[in-house]
C-alpha cells in the first residue's frame, strides 16, 4: 500500500468534469485506489463515489492505492489532480 497527499486545484473543486477524468484514469490500474477526504473513503474508481467526497478548491485529500502497480497507479493519479485534470485555472 502507498499514498500521497495533494491539495485540489480546479477552482470548483471535483465536479463531474474533473471527477469522470479521475475515475477513467483510475480505472486504467488493476490496484484499488481510494481517496480519503475528511471523514470518506471513497473508491476512485467509482464517479459517484468521488462526487459524493464533496471535494472543493483548496482541499488536500489523500489517495491510497494498493495492488500490484500501486507505485504507477499514486505517481499518475498524484500529478493529473496537481496538474488540474484537463482544466485551466
Amino acid at each position: 500500500m502507498v499514498n500521497g497527499k495533494v491539495v485540489v486545484k480546479n477552482p470548483t473543486g471535483l465536479h463531474l468534469r474533473p471527477a469522470g477524468l479521475l475515475c477513467n484514469l483510475a480505472l486504467e490500474y488493476t490496484s484499488k485506489v481510494t481517496i480519503h477526504f475528511k471523514d470518506t473513503n471513497a473508491n476512485a474508481k467509482s464517479i459517484l463515489g468521488v462526487l459524493a467526497a464533496c471535494v472543493k478548491s483548496g482541499d488536500e485529500i489523500e489517495i491510497i492505492c494498493e495492488g500490484p502497480d500501486e507505485k504507477d497507479a499514486l505517481t499518475t493519479i498524484v500529478k493529473a489532480i496537481e496538474d488540474g485534470l484537463g482544466e485551466k485555472f
